[in-house]
């Protein structure tokens, strides 16, 4: 099959009616806090045993339709013995990989941050399609202060996803982008939306220079919401506010947006993702890629158990279905309970 046709098949399997993305993608220090705050030590053959349930629940395909796996989990077998993309192709799900290094401080802009992991990552992205790996992810951070990005952030992020995005064509993988404005601080609504605007604007200027095609990639920004020491808006002033911004500034041949929960609770983020397919049909398809907001419920129940099993995957299939229903506009909060 050729690259350009690797590419188109990958995005119909992934951009999905009433399906999204799993984010299982955190890395050693992120997952570790996750299981101190259910009393769990992070050890691989415990993070093995916990991604191994959930990625294993039943009837999971049905309204996800990719997972972002971490390196680690990329080359591991399941607790049933199976390499864990060949368990998820088996669900029907498209097997995917965070390939960025992590973030740092970027240089004389205080404040301000950069992510890391550009070089050698066309040799890393043969290896990782070789173990089953269909799709990439990139993630760079903003913060939002009154000064806050600076433009030398704006423009230097937005170079680095554009150069991930285009070796990822490159070989055959489809980039998600993901330009995430974080929800820290106590910035308004309003300011968000300015921050995001000016954020997706520049990224898409740095695609379009490196000759990203826009038709097989999938872009995972934050909701416009305001910062979390802030007054919460509504649902319906989030949507409003997210779907302003995005008509502006993302190009309708991109086809699907991923919204990331960055911080919202498991309810809120499938509340907002509602709200916005309220407001009536849009160029793209819109959708989640959550992680803590599909996986908290689920590692709750687990608490380090394997014995929890059934537990675990019944937390993960039901906000996976609750989600699936908030891409069309269909859920309600009363479906909680």
């Amino acid at each position: 099959m050729s690259i350009q046709n690797e590419l188109i098949s990958t995005i119909q399997e992934i951009v999905q009616p009433g399906k999204g993305i799993l984010a299982a993608d955190e890395s050693h220090p992120t997952i570790a806090k996750r299981f101190k705050a259910v009393g769990v030590e992070s050890t691989e053959d415990k993070r093995r045993e916990y991604r191994s349930l959930i990625l294993s629940t039943p009837g999971l395909g049905e309204f996800i339709s990719g997972v972002i796996l971490f390196e680690e989990t990329l080359g591991q077998n399941s607790l049933d013995n199976v390499p864990v993309p060949k368990l998820l192709e088996s669900q029907g799900i498209v097997p995917g990989i965070k390939v960025d290094k992590g973030k740092k401080p970027l240089v004389n802009a205080p404040g301000d941050e950069i992510t890391y992991g550009l070089d050698g990552l066309d040799d890393r992205l043969e290896i990782y399609k070789n173990q089953g790996a269909r799709f990439a992810k990139w993630r760079d951070v903003y913060h939002i202060s009154d000064t806050l990005p600076s433009r030398q952030a704006v423009e230097a992020n937005a170079e680095i996803l554009a150069r991930y995005a285009a070796l990822c064509q490159a070989a055959g993988i489809v980039p998600i982008v993901e330009p995430e404005v974080l929800i820290d601080g106590n910035h308004s609504i309003e300011r968000s939306a300015e921050v995001n605007e000016a954020v997706i604007s520049e990224v898409f200027n740095a695609l379009r220079r490196h000759r990203v095609q826009l038709e097989t990639m999938i872009l995972k920004p934050s909701m416009v919401t305001p910062g979390k020491e802030s007054a919460k808006a509504s649902p319906e002033e989030v949507a409003e506010a997210t779907l302003r911004v995005f008509r502006r500034v993302v190009p309708a041949a991109v086809p699907g947006i991923n919204f990331l929960s960055g911080g919202q609770t498991p309810e809120e983020a499938t509340l907002n993702l509602n709200a916005i397919n309220s407001l009536g049909q849009q160029p793209w398809y819109l959708s989640f890629s959550y992680g803590r907001a599909l996986q908290e419920p689920a590692q709750k129940a687990w608490a380090g158990k394997l014995d929890n099993g059934p537990a675990v995957q019944e937390a993960m299939l039901k906000r996976a279905r609750l989600n699936g229903a908030a891409t069309s506009g269909a859920y309600s909060a009363d479906m909680e309970g």
